[in-house]
Order: C-alpha cells, then structure tokens, then sequence
C-alpha cells in the first residue's frame, strides 16, 4: 500500500512529537507499505514568522512573505527525516521545488496545478519514507508560493491523487470530526463517517478540522481520508462520498466567529445595483457568504451581507472608494457577530428543520439577524456574545433528540 500521512503543526511542535510523529510513520513503513509523510511547521512558526515580518514591515511584499514562510515547512521536514536517521530507517525530505509541485502565481494563496511525481516515485523505490513540506509549490517562475492557511491539507490530498494511494490520514490533535466542537459542547460527539459535501460546509463555516480547499480537491479525485488523532491510537472519522444509510438528520454544529457584517444603506432601487456591488468586491476577490436584500422603499433599498472578518476593512474602503457609482447612502460594518449553522444531508429530505433550529434559539433568548440556507445547511448570524450557548443549545435539539 501506498500511504500519505498529514501531521499539522501541533503534531509536530517539539522533540518528544517529532519522534513520536516518526515512529507511528515507521510502523507503517515496517508493515511493508510505502509512506509519504506531509508536514506542517512546527507549532506556533507561522505566527512567529509573520510577527518578525511585520516588525521589519507592516505591509510586507506578499513574493517575500511567500520566501519566508516556506520556511517553517522546511524545517519540520528536514528534523523528521533526522529523527528517523536516528532510528536506522532511510527516508529523505523534500520542499515543494525538488518535488516540483506546480501552482498559480497568486503569493499567498496559490492553488496546485499539477505535482511532478517521478522523483518522490523513484525515492520510494529505493526503500525511503519520503517526507513534504506542506503548504507550498513553486510558480511559472519558480518562485516560492504558499496555499494559505490550511495549506497542508491540500498537500496531502493533491500528492494523494497524484500518487493513486491507497489512503490519505489527517493527522491533528483532535481524534476525528466531532459534531461540534467538544471545547464548547461537552457532549460533542465523534463522528464515524462524513460525507464530502457535508465535510466541505462545515470546513467553509468554521470547524477547523480540516481545509475546505482540500475536501473539495478530495472530492474532485476521489480521495477517502481519513480524520485522526496524533497523540492516540483511535479510530478517527472517514471523509468520503457517501455515508451509511443511517445517516443523522444534522451532522455538525459549525460556528465562525471571525466574520463581520456590512450594511449598504439607501441603495438606489433599480437594476443591476447588486450585481455592480457584488462584482466589484469579486474582483478584489472578497468572498461573501450570507446577503439579504430589504425591500425598496421610496427608490431605495438596504443590502446587507457577511465577509470574512480579516477582509472587512477591505471591502469597506473599497465601497467607499465607489460610494456614488453605486448609489450608497450610507456604509455601516459590524464586527461583533458570529455564524451559527447545522449542516447534515438529512435536511434534503426533511421538513420543518429551519423551524427547529430556531425553536432552540428561541429557548435560550438568542436573536437572529440573517439567515442563508442550502440544500444541507441553514447559517444565521448571531450576536458574538450569544454563540456558546446557542451552539449548545441547537447541538442538544439535533443531535441528542
């Protein structure tokens, strides 16, 4: 079997986990299979990285930002491929250019193209464990990219398609995907399987198991993975097409607390002002999830939606900058609010499943201020304050009714 292996950066954080991480990838190797390992940077290298650029300069070059990031991949790969010298197993590390793992040019948040597979094929024909740094490829110009944050999933997934291996594990340091998360819902409880689509909302909604870029890519190719913990030897979550036939109603409870609303106040009533707004904040390549449009009084109408919190600001210059191109009164942004969704494949073929949900919001005084729904999740935005014990309180009317 050919097996690729994910540990994030909390697996990886310091001595004792390096050689922990190395001898769970040698039991594998040892039972016959061949293992690439993919790895993150070490614990909290990341943050630290970014904090010494922005002490040189707060608005650092995104090629050079790229250049300096990739470092911490390298150096997670470089002490794991050591760590198993020690233990007299041959393995080698490398980074995204001796791979040779193609990506877009966008810095910062490059997207793969194709991995070139020969030299990591013929690497494992010489017996090695082959470990990757994560999170990185290289452009046109063979500059240094990264895949933003999350990154490493989609790594692993993509050297996962493109090796045809047998498995993709996920390594974190949680044992699998809860139905929420069990830091704020106690009683949250492990999931033995999850389908792609289910996966894939709840990764975009906030649940930070795995990276939504990387489930979509498991799902384009066909990739099973597989959701474990690294400090324990437990049965984690499959992520894969479809789920038994005793599917939950709901699967998960998501919450994303880093969101913020924006209000565009006395738009001018007529076609194509919502297309001009959205179109605009599409090209500078703002996402916006949840919108709801007020119906036109006296020429004029109201259009709010959400945005990532880090991008807020962003958006909100920008509209400014085009306040009287699109006919905008008046730009109001809100950060204190956070959203709340459920998500499971039941809801398709289920009734009254919104009303539910808003019946436990009703139970513990919590107030909605949006609602968006799809075929398998209903979000709504809440006050940022509220979100643990609505959380809890929609997790106990699904998932323990």
């Amino acid at each position: 079997m050919l097996i690729v292996k994910k540990f994030g950066g909390s697996s990886v954080a310091d001595k004792e986990r390096i050689f922990n991480v190395a001898n769970r990838c040698i039991e594998d190797y040892k039972k016959g299979n061949q293992v690439v390992v993919v790895l993150s940077a070490m614990g909290d290298t990341t943050d630290e990285l970014i904090e010494k650029a922005q002490s040189i300069n707060p608005n650092p070059p995104k090629r050079e930002m790229d250049m300096l990031l990739a470092c911490g991949e390298q150096t997670s790969v470089a002490l794991m491929s050591m760590a198993m010298a020690s233990l007299g197993v041959p393995s080698i590390s490398l980074n995204a250019f001796q791979v040779a793992m193609h990506t877009t040019s966008k810095y910062s948040n490059a997207k793969f193209k194709r991995i070139d597979t020969d030299r990591i094929c013929s690497e494992l024909d010489l017996g090695k464990i082959v470990i990757v740094t994560g999170f990185q490829g290289i452009n046109k110009f063979d500059d240094i990219t990264t895949l933003g944050r999350g990154g490493s999933d989609t790594t692993a997934v993509a050297l996962a398609a493109a090796l045809g291996a047998d498995a993709c594990e996920i390594y974190t340091d949680v044992e699998g995907v809860y139905t929420a998360d069990p830091r704020i819902v106690p009683n949250a409880k492990k999931m033995k399987e999850i389908s792609y689509d289910e996966m894939l909302e709840l990764a975009s909604l906030g649940a930070k198991v795995l990276h939504n870029r990387s489930v979509e890519m498991a799902k384009k190719y066909g990739v099973t993975l597989v959701v474990r913990s690294s400090l324990t030897t437990a049965e984690g979550t499959i992520v894969k097409e479809v789920k038994g036939v005793e599917s939950m109603l709901v699967s998960g409870v998501a919450v994303d607390k880093n969101t913020a609303r924006i209000a565009l106040i006395g738009v001018k009533n007529s076609p194509g002002i919502a297309f001009k707004v959205f179109d605009l904040l599409a090209k500078h390549n703002i996402n916006v999830d949840v919108i709801i449009q007020s119906i036109g009084r006296e020429d004029t109408k109201d259009i709010s939606f959400t945005v990532d919190e880090a991008q807020a600001r962003e958006a909100v210059q920008i509209l400014k900058e085009n306040k009287e191109r699109l006919t905008i009164q008046k730009i109001m942004e809100e950060e204190n609010v956070a959203k709340l969704s459920i998500v499971g494949a039941g809801m398709q073929t289920h009734a009254g499943v919104a009303a539910k949900m808003f019946e436990a919001l009703f139970d513990v005084g919590v107030n909605i201020r949006m609602i968006a729904t799809s075929e398998i999740r209903i979000t709504v935005l809440i006050n940022l304050d509220d979100v643990d014990r609505a959380m809890k309180a929609v997790h106990d009317k699904f998932i323990d009714d």
